[in-house]
């Protein structure tokens, strides 16, 4: 199975209005919602009034955010300021790692509850419209792949066993490195950071590939690390076939990850560094992902006819 996927719904107001016009078209199959940014409610209003225009409702995601926007176990009073790296070094701190698992628990728990409201929300206006709905269980994915990181991901499956959570899917940021071998002249277009990114993730995937395997969960790859803000029609026209071979052959779903949809610089507030708008939420890469959602899409309904 193929997954065309958009992040970042609820990011901003505008971020979300780009993606809901591809939904509209029937572009996306799953998008994921951050529910603790400044905008969350208002764009998710603006998400359940669209409904009756869609073809149908993506699957959603609750996509945890422990690194920016506002801390909902903290009754949205405070602001989350872990980085990646803090959080990663807290892995491997056996007494500092209690206390920041504990508190990840407290934080995962209510943002999952607040996904789960608006995911049902969204299920009743999509029964009350004739649409159809997609989603089927609990979903979660997170900002910047922070689950996959040891000490999030041991608090994330003891909030899930602790609460007896039913999990439909839970995202495996684990993209093969093979299939970009072909092209070297986009390899060295792509930035080195994402190449660390691919690599980091790949070793962090074991766990959730052993959890797939206990729970019955179909495996799954992720495109869209070593492409990340340059996922444009080109490469996804280079490279679709062999990542769809790989998956294939590996008996693993693909997921195509994208980050359509622009920010606007009146929309830049607090919850949000002003380095992570400037690299990425305002960058003109979020267009051109836009469009190659749009290309990845036809190609799709190409090989799957």
């Amino acid at each position: 199975m193929v997954e065309i996927h958009a992040d970042d719904y609820a990011l901003t107001v505008n971020t979300s209005r780009e993606m809901t016009d591809l939904i509209r078209e029937g572009i996306l199959d799953g998008i994921s919602v951050i529910v603790n940014s400044l905008s969350s409610e208002e764009c998710c209003e603006l998400f359940l009034s669209a409904i009756p225009d869609f073809p149908f409702v993506p699957k959603i995601s609750v996509h945890l955010d422990l690194v920016e926007g506002i801390r909902l176990s903290d009754a949205g009073t405070s602001y989350i300021t872990d980085t990646w790296s803090s959080l990663f070094l807290s892995s491997f701190i056996p007494f500092y790692r209690q206390k920041v698992k504990q508190q990840l628990k407290a934080e995962i728990a209510a943002q999952i509850e607040e996904g789960m409201i608006f995911v049902n929300k969204c299920a009743d206006k999509a029964l009350s419209c004739n649409v159809p709905f997609n989603s089927k269980g609990l979903r979660i994915d997170s900002h910047q792949h922070t689950h996959m990181i040891p000490v999030v991901w041991s608090a994330l499956t003891e909030v899930i066993d602790e609460k007896g959570y039913e999990v439909d899917y839970i995202r495996n940021s684990k993209e093969p490195i093979m299939p970009f071998a072909g092209r070297f002249d986009l390899i060295k277009s792509f930035r080195p950071a994402n190449v660390v990114k691919n690599r980091l993730l790949s070793v962090l995937s074991r766990p959730v590939d052993r959890y797939y395997k206990k729970y019955g969960h179909r495996p799954m790859y992720l495109w869209g690390l070593m492409m990340s803000g340059r996922m444009d029609a080109l490469r996804i026209t280079t490279y679709y076939d062999a990542m769809k071979e790989k998956a294939d052959k590996d008996g693993r779903d693909l997921e195509i990850l994208f980050h359509p949809g622009k920010m606007t610089g009146e929309e830049l507030c607090r919850g949000i560094p002003q380095k992570s708008a400037d690299d990425f939420y305002l960058s003109s890469d979020r267009d051109i992902e836009k469009e190659g959602a749009r290309k990845c899409r036809k190609l799709t309904d190409v090989s799957s006819a």
